[in-house]
């Protein structure tokens, strides 16, 4: 398959992946120089989706490592089958069989593929979504740029894998704390922001089936106004097409101070957030502000 710009452009968006030309560039030289994609951003602004939606253009696996504090090598990479190493062991025992020696127990066969080591031995080009790399710690992520510069691993017990296809490979980010710039240097960088109100809309039409234009237009530019308040956790897309849901659910044609009132706890999940919401802002107000003609 060659993949050219407008290819891909077109693949995003008929996969509903609402995009502008400079993601759609990060990823085309992603592809093509088979380098990882680093996407950083708050929070709820598409970078996990990116690698989900990548996978479904090219008809491929998935394969997602969540990162977390404590987050070790074996985890990601492999584990030995103790359980069934021990059987084997046992049966040789019982029945006079070869099978007990230790050349044998540490072969493929007693081996578990964590996701780095099953996106590396995969026989089709996967996407590898390692999700939160920030959370992990400084000495995995020293491993795990080693691992993505030259796509191999080495076993004591088997040697070196190389691997079968590189991977697509997707790392996101959340800022929680700075990455190393061995990291950065071995990936394309992406930042991804809250869409502005125009690309909002065409999420929410191209998410949310039935919406009509002019409620699509008033709840992206008040997601966008309340992402202006200084708020401790910010609406994500995700959030603003679940607000949208349910107020095409309850028959909404437009905002009004009563659905704003009593749904904005959808955008909203901290009580702080909901105190900051109705002190400086409000529902009426909201509502006037998204009314009005244009973007803006």
């Amino acid at each position: 398959m060659q993949i050219t710009l407008p290819w891909l452009k077109e693949a995003l968006k008929g996969a509903g992946y609402i995009c502008g030309d400079d993601i759609v560039m990060a990823v085309y030289l992603a592809l093509h120089l088979e380098k990882p994609l680093l996407v950083t951003g708050a929070p709820g602004v598409g970078k996990t989706e990116l690698a989900k939606v990548l996978s479904a253009i090219f008809q491929t696996e998935l394969i997602r490592l969540q990162c977390y504090e404590g987050l070790d090598e074996n985890k990601a990479l492999y584990e030995w089958n103790y359980q069934k190493q021990l059987l084997a062991i046992q049966l040789a025992k019982e029945h006079g069989l070869a099978g007990g020696k230790e050349q044998d127990l540490f072969s493929e066969d007693y081996l578990l593929p964590r996701p780095l080591l099953k996106a590396l031995l995969a026989p089709k080009k996967p996407v590898l979504l390692i999700d939160e790399v920030d959370k992990t710690d400084e000495e995995f992520e020293a491993f795990l740029f080693e691992v993505l510069s030259d796509f191999q691993v080495s076993i004591p017990e088997l040697g070196t894998l190389q691997a079968k296809q590189v991977p697509i490979v997707v790392l996101t980010s959340n800022g929680e704390r700075e990455l190393s710039d061995g990291l950065k240097r071995r990936c394309i960088f992406l930042y991804m922001d809250y869409p502005e109100v125009e690309k909002e809309v065409a999420i929410i039409r191209a998410k949310v089936s039935g919406i009509e234009a002019r409620l699509a237009l008033e709840i992206a530019k008040a997601v966008n106004r309340i992402r202006s308040l200084e708020l401790e956790k910010k609406p994500s897309i995700a959030e603003t097409l679940d607000w949208a849901k349910a107020l095409l659910l309850l028959g909404a044609g437009g905002l009004t101070p009563e659905l704003v009132d009593k749904t904005c706890n959808l955008l909203l999940k901290e009580k702080a957030d909901l105190d900051t919401f109705l002190t400086q802002l409000g529902p009426e107000e909201l509502c006037s502000m998204a009314r009005e003609r244009g973007l803006a």
